[in-house]
């Protein structure tokens, strides 16, 4: 079902943008589907009361938002890693494509705290090699807003991401990196982002559409 959805949504866009070109000129629209890479993924919490960070490489389900049910209430963000250059062998986006469209669908296990949660999705960049403390609150590259609901458990989401994979296109980066974070202006809510290792059905799939 997850495949059929998007598949579905690039090919009207793939079919608006084949009668698009200048003077009739016809471009063939290239669409590639990447998994997450389990292992560089993860998530950093930091305890405001310790101000320590616990990084957690490559786990089951990423954290993001507020735990309220730690006294200490410390705060997550999870990060998930898209090779683009095919080396997990993957599909690739070449460097000299023109993204038409990025997708990024995955699997919430939980939502908990709060009926909505105000979300932040950056475009970053971190080593593959694994998480560091600072990455926690490095700069972003670019970022988009969403929200998630108490609704979204036990159901696969779909964010358009195409103004970061855009931005990570011309930027010529290898990785398409993000980072979700409970928007500033809200303390509430926590949620939790599937990512079994060697389960495809429910891993974080980057779907991207492109042409030259």
């Amino acid at each position: 079902m997850r495949k059929l959805v998007c598949f579905c949504i690039l090919t009207v866009l793939v079919l608006a943008l084949a009668g698009c070109g200048s003077n009739g000129d016809h471009r063939d629209v290239f669409v590639v589907e990447i998994l997450s890479d389990q292992p560089t993924d993860g998530d950093i919490a930091f305890d405001p009361v310790g101000q320590n960070f616990t990084i957690t490489s490559g786990p089951d389900t990423l954290f993001f938002g507020i735990d309220d049910s730690d006294p200490n209430l410390p705060e997550y963000r999870a990060f998930l890693d898209f090779p683009l250059d095919g080396s997990t062998g993957q599909d690739v986006v070449p460097a000299n494509a023109r993204i038409v469209s990025a997708s990024l669908e995955m699997f919430i296990d939980t939502v908990e705290f709060a009926p909505v949660v105000p979300t932040l999705l950056d475009l970053v960049a971190y080593p593959v090699s694994g998480l560091r403390a600072e990455d926690f609150d490095s700069p972003p590259l670019e970022t988009l807003s969403l929200d998630l609901f108490a609704s979204d458990q036990g159901k696969f989401v779909l964010i358009d991401v195409t103004p970061l994979m855009q931005e990570a296109q011309r930027l010529g980066l290898t990785d398409f990196q993000v980072r979700f974070l409970l928007d500033l202006s809200t303390d509430f809510g926590f949620v939790g982002i599937e990512d079994r290792p060697g389960v495809a059905l429910t891993a974080p799939l980057l779907t991207v559409a492109y042409t030259f």
